[in-house]
């Protein structure tokens, strides 16, 4: 890990590399207004304290002023996206965007929404691949700097296990996971299931049916590094297989049918006690504890991302990343680079909700971040902060696979025939053999 000094990281987010650009304001000068820039975003001030980044950068940069935009208040990331869309076609003025996911983040880029950062990274003289764990590049180029460092783990409602006399796992599989759900369940009136799996969803979500493939640590998605399907992947079988014996014999996870007609989130499901654990990113972090939406009415711990075999490498796990951009239309992208540049690295620490991927953060750091994280929610005292910090210090993300243009599709397509299958419209068979024809022909679509 590459310490860098808090000292050269502000002298360089308040302008002291070089200046220049392409920009026709540069704000800040004898007589001139503050350049406001349009920040368009997600999530409520008590999931990202926005208010709090963005006054701390303010402070550093008084050329410069922050208009948040959010579109979506809950986080739906999904709402987020066609709202973004929509703001862009309408001509409306955007300046920093964020996206969730690197399936959105590579259509966009595709789009032309997003503006080349590399001129300005080669000024101060650094590599992304270096400087944060996530690397953005797409087709060479760096359209994005990566915020958050999010390993997926599992919650579990310690409560119940304590109930059913299950253990907090330090490290399982997937079978023993499907093993804790049935376990977990409670059929009828007023029961509960073991586990809540909260996708797919329209061309999001994909993580669900791709279970098995995300713990590897290579080739953990449906394209493979060089572009081919990676859906002859046994582990992608192995994926649909879980979910299929857990929703349809086992009756131990929430059916997907009830998920998609009654609009069910995991947040819901979880805190209500509905289900005893959910397979989710660590933006759960600063909820943890519960928030006033979301109460936290039981005990609650972390445990790893399941291994496929016990003799698999350990804690490889999906990670995800905020991409964050310069609008391609920005007429401000020398004080939106600036912006992203501070919360990818100082603002993360300021914001002091979650793991930064910049690599200048030590391993106390990250520790003093996690428990001031969880100390932050509305009841610290349920949360097992010891199995949250071992979870997160041995997580590792699988090596990036660069998005393709057309990954969002892909999504879509597997999403599709999943949904027939979860509907008793097609067998499991036919499932696998339809998104391996479909996602093979958009491959070679795009080959052409």
């Amino acid at each position: 890990m590459r310490c860098v000094s808090a000292g050269a990281v502000l002298c360089l987010l308040a302008g002291c590399m070089p200046g220049g650009g392409t920009d026709t304001e540069s704000g800040g000068g004898p007589g001139r207004e503050p350049v406001t820039i349009a920040f368009h975003t997600f999530g409520s001030e008590e999931q990202q304290a926005w208010g709090r980044v963005i006054s701390s950068f303010e402070a550093r940069h008084p050329d410069i002023r922050v208009k948040l935009v959010n579109l979506s208040e809950n986080g739906d990331t999904q709402e987020y996206a066609k709202r973004l869309d929509l703001a862009a076609a309408s001509g409306e003025e955007m300046d920093v965007l964020m996206f969730s996911e690197p399936a959105m983040y590579a259509q966009r880029v595709a789009l032309g929404m997003a503006a080349p950062l590399d001129e300005y990274i080669r000024r101060e003289g650094y590599r992304v691949s270096e400087e944060y764990k996530v690397d953005t590049q797409l087709g060479g180029k760096v359209y994005a700097l990566p915020g958050k460092f999010n390993p997926w783990y599992v919650l579990l409602n310690k409560d119940h296990l304590d109930e059913t006399g299950l253990k907090v796992p330090t490290d399982w599989t997937w079978d023993e996971f499907m093993d804790y759900a049935g376990k977990l369940t409670r059929p009828g009136a007023g029961g509960r299931y073991g586990t809540y799996l909260h996708g797919p969803r329209g061309d999001g979500w994909a993580e669900f049916t791709r279970l098995a493939m995300a713990n590897q640590p290579e080739n953990p998605d449906y394209l493979r590094a060089d572009g081919t399907s990676n859906l002859d992947s046994p582990l992608f079988r192995r994926s649909i297989e879980i979910r299929y014996r857990m929703e349809k014999l086992d009756r131990s996870a929430t059916p997907y049918i009830d998920a998609i007609a009654r609009k069910l989130h995991y947040r819901t499901e979880f805190f209500s006690g509905a289900a005893s654990m959910i397979v989710i990113g660590s933006w759960m972090n600063p909820e943890i504890g519960g928030t006033e939406a979301f109460p936290l009415k039981f005990h609650v711990a972390a445990a790893p991302y399941p291994r496929n075999q016990a003799s698999d490498p350990g804690g490889y796990t999906i990670v995800t990343t905020d991409f964050m951009a310069v609008a391609a239309a920005s007429k401000h992208k020398e004080q939106a680079y600036r912006f992203i540049r501070y919360y990818t690295t100082e603002g993360m620490l300021e914001q002091g909700k979650y793991i930064p991927s910049w690599t200048g953060v030590d391993s106390g750091t990250l520790e003093r971040i996690i428990e001031r994280t969880a100390a932050g929610s509305r009841s610290p005292e349920l949360v097992d902060t010891a199995s949250l910090k071992a979870v997160l210090a041995e997580a590792k993300a699988p090596k990036l696979v660069t998005p393709a243009p057309f990954q969002a599709d892909v999504y879509r397509v597997v999403n599709e025939e999943f949904e027939k299958l979860m509907l008793d419209q097609i067998s499991l068979d036919a499932m696998i053999s339809n998104a391996r024809i479909r996602t093979q022909k958009m491959i070679d679509t795009n080959r052409k």
